[in-house]
């Protein structure tokens, strides 16, 4: 299949370039992120990660993020119901647990964080989910998705050439 076809074969748009390829050009920084990473993820359930991350790569509109941590999700397991009922999550919370939904709302106020602080309400929703460590670590992985969205939005990474596993953040 090629870029300009679908399996129905259905003429798309052609592909963008990249704008920068900003983890060659400051590797240094890439390399930090990927620790950074890996730091914040500790403790956090594998599964309840690529929902933050899918949820967050919704709200900053990054593609790449999107096509990255779905295909992830996927092959971890997760199911498509779920993954496409995350855009409007607060009317299929039947979809998620608790503890899941405490961390999608945790998410979208770090997320968006144009209306203010983040609620105390969201906050303390999550808080009685997580214990200290696990919140903190939660609260990590938010930013630093948030910060791969970032770098990948302005630099306008492609998407479509993830495979899963091949590497991770």
């Amino acid at each position: 299949m090629t870029t300009t076809e679908t399996p129905e074969t259905h003429s798309c748009a052609p592909e963008h370039t990249a704008r920068l390829q900003w983890a060659k050009l400051a590797p240094e920084v890439y390399k930090a992120m990927v620790k950074l990473d890996a730091a914040a993820r500790q403790g956090v359930d594998p599964v309840l990660l690529e929902l933050v991350k899918i949820r967050a790569s919704q709200i900053n509109h990054c593609a790449f993020c999107l096509d990255m941590h779905t295909k992830d999700a996927l092959a971890a397991g997760e199911s498509v119901e779920r993954i496409v009922q995350l855009s409007a999550w607060e009317e299929s919370q039947h979809f998620y647990t608790e503890r899941e939904i405490a961390a999608i709302a945790l998410t979208e106020a770090v997320t968006v964080l144009t209306d203010g602080f983040v609620p105390d309400e969201v906050y303390e929703k999550a808080a009685k989910h997580f214990d200290d460590t696990e919140l903190a670590h939660l609260i990590a992985a938010i930013t630093v998705i948030n910060a791969w969205n970032r770098f990948g939005v302005t630099a306008r990474l492609v998407p479509g050439h993830y495979t899963p596993g091949q590497y991770k953040h």
